[in-house]
């Protein structure tokens, strides 16, 4: 007997590879994917203006790596002793202008180099709510907490979503044709504007995916916010808040995720590496043991043993905490 239903996960799709590199682009859950991602040393740059919830503002950004953007002091507002960008996270300001223009055009430097070497896309869109700027009518990535009346704010067309990035990602496969977009929708709810209000800025998002993977081969969905719905929708399975998920509901849609979009080698991988990284969590009860000593030395022999068989592998840190802890 089932007492819940479960959410069909995609089938007909590439498998991520390990040694892939990854771009994830969107919403606070797309920072909790790109840092599972990161956790299990998988080639992955996320975010590079920050959280961004809304697609055109992701798209924008995305545009501004490809035609190698420059922020100059034009592109900064100062409020209350502090430098930002409207298309930045509040992680890029400074009291400093030149340090903020510091900050953004360094990651920007960065991502621009990703991009070109990205074999994924991962969009993770959280709303098709958007703010513009009222003295031009730009959108914006985010309002900095300034007065509501300095904005308009409105819900973006299923078609809007789906013209800016037919255009952008066929430019961007013509350029790398064997790069692949995944999109996925996230499952946090936006409460602002009720439920009914959250239903319809989530449609609209799901119907732009569904006609864009229609249009265009290399384009893939994850559906986790029907699994949060669906599969998850008991409240114990949402944060205090009673809107974001928990920590449990993101667990199990990352299971979900790397069963559905990870290869074969890829999960054998992230086992290898979970042992690894448990055993550097362990706290030993006597750490200078030559038993403990030992036991460290297997995971620094695991560690280099992976390294040589995944070159590409950033395990600098890792090797470092072993060393540390033998010389104790």
């Amino acid at each position: 007997m089932e007492f819940r239903t479960t959410v069909e996960m995609p089938s007909d799709h590439p498998q991520i590879a390990h040694s892939d590199k990854l771009m994830v682009w969107g919403s606070c859950f797309a920072e909790n994917i790109g840092k599972r991602l990161l956790d299990n040393k998988f080639q992955c740059d996320t975010n590079p203006f920050g959280v961004l919830y809304n697609p055109l503002s992701i798209a924008k950004a995305v545009k501004q790596l490809v035609c190698r953007k420059r922020y100059t002091p034009d592109d900064l507002m100062h409020e209350k002793d502090v430098w930002f960008s409207l298309m930045h996270h509040s992680s890029f300001n400074s009291p400093d202008r030149e340090q903020c223009l510091q900050n953004i055009n360094t990651r920007i430097e960065k991502g621009m180099e990703y991009l070109k070497q990205a074999s994924w896309l991962i969009f993770t869109w959280g709303t098709a709510r958007v703010y513009s700027w009222n003295e031009n009518g730009e959108i914006v990535g985010n309002c900095h907490k300034l007065p509501e009346r300095m904005f308009s704010r409105r819900l973006l067309a299923t078609d809007e979503i789906v013209t800016v990035y037919e255009d952008l990602l066929n430019s961007l496969h013509a350029d790398s044709p064997n790069m692949k977009m995944l999109f996925t929708v996230s499952p946090i709810r936006h409460a602002k504007d009720g439920m009914h209000g959250n239903q319809l800025s989530k449609a609209t998002l799901l119907l732009a995916i569904n006609e864009l993977c229609a249009r265009l081969p290399f384009c893939y969905y994850f559906p986790s916010y029907e699994i949060m719905m669906d599969e998850l929708r008991d409240y114990r399975f949402y944060a205090d808040d009673m809107l974001h998920p928990s920590q449990l509901a993101t667990d199990y849609i990352w299971e979900q995720f790397s069963g559905t979009y990870l290869s074969g080698p890829a999960l054998s991988f992230i086992k290898q590496w979970e042992s690894i990284r448990k055993g550097l969590d362990h706290r030993p009860f006597n750490p200078q043991s030559d038993t403990y000593r030992k036991f460290v030395s297997q995971i620094l022999l695991k560690i280099r043993d992976l390294k040589e068989k995944f070159p590409y592998l950033d395990v600098q840190n890792e090797e470092q905490t072993c060393q540390a802890l033998l010389k104790k």
